[in-house]
């Protein structure tokens, strides 16, 4: 499959985001097994990011060298490129796929695993302690499991009505869903979104969405009292959690595949050379930042309290998210020849960040503090996934096509 240059959108992205349901299912069916007899095999060499080694020869740990896994594992992934598609949680670490296959964070061995995986490209969802899937079995139903067993411990079910509830977004007490509307000839024009009980799992509110919305290609966050969401058609939604009210919506400048982040009070979106923070009471505009000249932002993400957001001439930026305000800039993968990042953990003092592109990507550890390169890594399998990482905070994980690997902090 063709890759795209520096900042630009990946087919694989695309297909994650406009996909969903069965159709994701056939785009993802044939994926491997598990092979048991790969664990603590270090990756294979190939093609890496300037500055890297091949990560079997060991890394030294000299800044700006690679670094090598801690082990690594062939995994039945199904990934379409985005940040919900795996977890490190309960002394586990679980990728998207079906069977789902749970992995000892420590080890790489196979704890637990559900026969029936998870709907491809739905996302994986945690809330006060549960892991929430939407089903493989398109049943209409929203499960919710224990992380550390695998043990089916709360189930919701909007009823026959409704076809594909799929997990958008979970808190303390609700978890948040959109499924299609049937009509009385099976076809679908409408879609909802609601909210279901923690607890009982049963509907808390529902809320028709405008004709013409889709219920693919939504990236959803709750902050407080705000549910927030963006979708393929450029809207930014805020709802009231408790009754499904709509708060505010307004129309987003430049698609950016729906990426934003949130912190305390605000939402903050990219919108080409434009990063813009809007109120969540009100979608008031609060702060601006400007790229560089012919550069545009690609994905923010509030970490530890920070922002981080790269930009196409791959420039990471750290900023305060309440004012906008420069913490630090660094060119440091610019100049490593790696690729834009696109998902960021903190583990100890690094800030580790992943890319789209293999070749010239993989993942990068920076100093949290000041933005210089500490390290890198690439498995070298030219595979044309996305890198997605989540961290225990005493690893980081990579999983990058079918292979998940262990990284030290």
């Amino acid at each position: 499959m063709a890759k795209t240059t520096a900042g630009g959108a990946s087919r694989r992205r695309v297909l994650r985001l406009a996909g969903g349901g069965l159709a994701l299912a056939a785009l993802g069916a044939g994926a491997a097994g598990c092979r048991e007899d790969d664990a603590d095999r270090p990756a294979a060499g190939g093609d890496k990011p300037a500055g890297s080694k091949d990560p079997s020869a060991g890394g030294d740990g000299e800044d700006g060298k690679a670094t090598k896994a801690l082990w690594s594992q062939s995994v039945p992934a199904e990934t379409y490129g985005d940040n919900d598609e795996l977890v490190a949680v309960a002394g586990m670490v679980i990728a998207s796929g079906s069977p789902r296959p749970a992995r000892d964070a420590a080890t790489g061995k196979e704890r637990w695993s559900l026969p029936d995986g998870v709907a491809p490209g739905a996302p994986l969802l945690l809330g006060d302690g549960t892991l929430y899937l939407a089903s493989g079995k398109y049943d209409g139903t929203v499960s919710g499991y224990d992380p550390a067993s695998g043990k089916e411990t709360w189930q919701g079910r909007l009823g026959k009505e409704y076809r594909q509830p799929r997990p958008i977004a979970v808190d303390a007490r609700q978890v948040y869903v959109v499924a299609e509307i049937l009509e009385k000839d099976n076809s679908s024009h409408t879609n909802l979104i609601a909210a279901l009980d923690a607890g009982s799992g049963k509907i808390v509110w529902s809320e028709q969405r405008d004709l013409g919305t889709e219920q693919n290609g939504i990236h959803a966050a709750v902050q407080g009292r705000h549910l927030v969401y963006t979708d393929f058609k450029k809207n930014l939604t805020v709802r009231d959690t408790s009754t499904g009210r709509q708060v505010w919506t307004q129309k987003t400048e430049k698609t950016n595949y729906g990426f934003f982040t949130v912190h305390e009070e605000l939402v903050i979106v990219p919108q080409g050379d434009r990063l813009h923070a809007y109120a969540l009471a009100d979608g008031a505009r609060k702060w601006t930042v400007k790229a560089g000249h012919l550069t545009t932002f690609k994905e923010p993400a509030v970490v530890d309290g920070v922002l981080h957001i790269a930009d196409t001439a791959r420039t990471v930026r750290a900023l305060d998210p309440a004012t906008g305000k420069e913490l630090w800039q660094s060119k440091a993968l610019a100049e490593a020849g790696f690729q834009v990042p696109r998902q960021y953990v903190k583990a100890g003092t690094l800030l580790c960040v992943a890319t789209d592109l293999d070749k010239d990507g993989g993942v990068a550890a920076l100093d949290a503090a000041t933005g210089e390169l500490r390290w890198t890594f690439n498995d070298g399998t030219g595979d044309h996934h996305s890198w997605l990482v989540a961290t225990d905070g005493k690893r980081v994980f990579a999983l990058h096509g079918k292979k998940l690997h262990a990284l030290p902090v």
